[in-house]
């Protein structure tokens, strides 16, 4: 049991307001604060969605507050 190639469930992928994602079974609710992203699958096909859209990593904050640093000159 707990076999990862052996997960049969339909998940979604989902975003926060930091533009973070991650996934969630596709049955229930999202958890507060995360929306759907638009995509749904299986588990493998989800985190691939996730590694091809999700180049940067750093929250959406911190990307606005280093574009915002980046003409002060450092």
């Amino acid at each position: 049991m707990g076999d990862e190639s052996e997960d049969r469930e339909i998940y979604k992928v989902v975003r926060n307001h930091e533009e973070q994602y991650s996934i969630w079974p596709a049955h229930r609710d999202n958890p507060l604060g995360w929306n759907d992203a638009g995509f749904s699958g299986e588990k493998s096909a989800c985190l691939a969605h996730i590694n091809g859209v999700w180049t940067d990593m750093r929250p959406l904050s911190v990307r606005r507050g280093m574009a915002g640093d980046g003409s002060a000159g450092s």
